[in-house]
């Protein structure tokens, strides 16, 4: 195949994998028919299920990743974009990830929880290398710094948090019975959250984005324990201390990256 003919394929694919993602999506959360994502698996994935869950405006953030990917989709399409090299880099790559995303609701919805977690440990790889790729590739200009760089970040910082929900949700069905040790583990995994989001924010050289979305999902985890059951006021302040952790680091990072780059 051409390259011409394997570039038109490539931008008809991540189309078509965002068309997949929205249909999903729709599926996914019950609009259909369905049973709603916070009944979903016995209400497991619920705002108040443990105490790692994000209270709901949290998942508002969806419709920032959502509108993200498809402007992506959009404009990769374009013709200046079909002999990209980044595009040729990234474009499947970014097209994976939003299947993923999909196959993940739908999985929610008529699955079970354990492959819940399987498929959002896949889409947090898929994503994580995705990222990668966009640091060691170089950006060639503000569109593409918002639409591959940001979005991408976005998605992994969001999905890096929601998998720690999401495991936390199928832990507590198969481990019961242990509720005084639930805020000693909640408080356990938001330090290594804390630590995981400030190595992220440090290697990737301050981008704002993943930090943003974990921040985010963290401060709606306080939220949550500091309004809503279950409540938990240790959790809850660890999980700001947590989102405060990540931004300070990646912002020093970003600030000394910058002056960096000023002395050269």
């Amino acid at each position: 195949m051409d390259s011409s003919r394997s570039d038109i394929l490539r931008q008809v694919g991540v189309i078509s994998a965002t068309v997949f993602m929205l249909i999903a999506a729709v599926v996914g959360v019950g609009l259909l028919g369905g049973t709603p994502v916070q009944d979903l698996q016995g209400g497991a994935l619920s705002a108040d299920a443990t105490v790692l869950a994000p209270a709901t405006s949290a998942f508002q953030i969806w419709s920032v990743i959502y509108l993200g990917l498809i402007a992506y989709a959009i404009w990769q399409a374009l013709p200046s974009q079909r002999t990209s090299e980044r595009q040729r880099a990234l474009g499947w790559w970014v097209a994976l990830t939003a299947v993923l995303n999909g196959a993940w609701l739908l999985v929610a919805q008529f699955l079970t929880l354990p492959l819940t977690v399987l498929a959002i440990v896949i889409l947090l790889v898929a994503l994580s290398l995705t990222f990668v790729r966009t640091l060691r590739i170089p950006t060639t200009g503000r569109v593409d710094a918002v639409l591959l760089n940001g979005v991408t970040g976005l998605h992994l910082g969001w999905v890096a948090l929601a998998t720690v929900a999401n495991t936390t949700a199928w832990l507590s069905t198969v481990v019961t019975g242990q509720d005084a040790a639930a805020e000693i583990w909640g408080v356990a995994v938001l330090a290594v959250v804390a630590v995981i989001g400030a190595l992220l924010g440090w290697r990737s050289g301050g981008r704002l984005a993943p930090a943003l979305a974990m921040a985010w999902g963290l401060s709606w985890i306080a939220v949550g324990r500091l309004t809503d059951a279950p409540s938990s006021t240790v959790v809850g302040i660890a999980a700001i201390v947590a989102a405060a952790v990540i931004l300070v680091v990646t912002i020093a990072q970003r600030a000394r990256k910058a002056s960096a780059t000023q002395r050269a």
